[in-house]
């Protein structure tokens, strides 16, 4: 019996020691192999293909946040959504009622967040 339980853990062990020799293996690879050929051209932040001008750091609007997290979770409730969809029928009428309550607080953010004017991208 106990041989039978460890048996399942063989292919995690298996990736487990393939993961501990080939991570170090490829970095010492790239290090022998990559090219090196440093130039104060190279080392000068890029973005969108303008020279960099001014400080580094730069002031960004908290509305670029609060929206991303609205993204966020929305797309966590896709998540939360899909294997309830997929056990529907199991779970009955209380998994029905639980994913609507769910729902129904994600609409209610949604609203609150309409309201206070968030998902304006002006």
């Amino acid at each position: 019996m106990a041989d039978q339980y460890f048996i399942n853990y063989i292919a995690l062990l298996i990736f487990v020691i393939t993961g501990l020799v080939f991570v170090p293996f490829v970095v010492t690879l790239n290090r022998l192999v990559a090219p090196r050929n440093p130039h104060p051209e190279k080392l000068v932040p890029y973005e969108c293909g303008m020279d960099p001008i001014g400080d580094r750091w730069s002031n960004v609007h908290v509305r670029y946040y609060v929206y991303a997290l609205l993204f966020l979770i929305f797309d966590v409730e896709t998540v939360f959504i899909f294997p309830w969809a997929v056990y529907f029928k199991a779970l009955g009428l209380f998994g029905f009622i639980e994913m609507m309550t769910f729902i129904a607080i994600l609409i209610l953010g949604l609203i609150y967040a309409w309201k206070k004017g968030v998902l304006k991208w002006v």
